[in-house]
């Protein structure tokens, strides 16, 4: 496994309807590096958005979808997703304020 710093863990928030309802328990998901485990995302949320502190962590992989083109087979590239959960006297991510 090559070695990754903590702002290569996170890649971008999730913003899905389901994502949005669950933020009310301050849990927020994103995508993550697909070789991420779950101590280098706790650390990275914390190092990246000051004033939180991560519970827990939640990890699932999603393959990639087999595609065509013609005559031309592949497959789109793997997924690993996040949800972080956060303790009840951390701080709120701010990325999601105004969404």
């Amino acid at each position: 496994m090559a070695d990754i710093k903590y702002y290569d863990v996170i890649l971008k928030p999730v913003v899905t309807e389901k994502s949005m309802d669950i933020m009310a328990d301050k849990k927020y998901t994103f995508q993550v590096n697909p070789e991420a485990t779950k101590p280098m995302i706790a650390e990275a949320v914390e190092k990246m958005f000051p004033g939180t502190k991560v519970a827990k962590v939640n990890t699932m992989n999603q393959p990639g979808k087999a595609k065509r083109r013609g005559r031309t087979e592949g497959t789109t590239a793997k997924v690993k997703k996040a949800i972080v959960t956060l303790t009840a006297d951390s701080a709120e991510i701010e990325v999601f304020a105004g969404l």
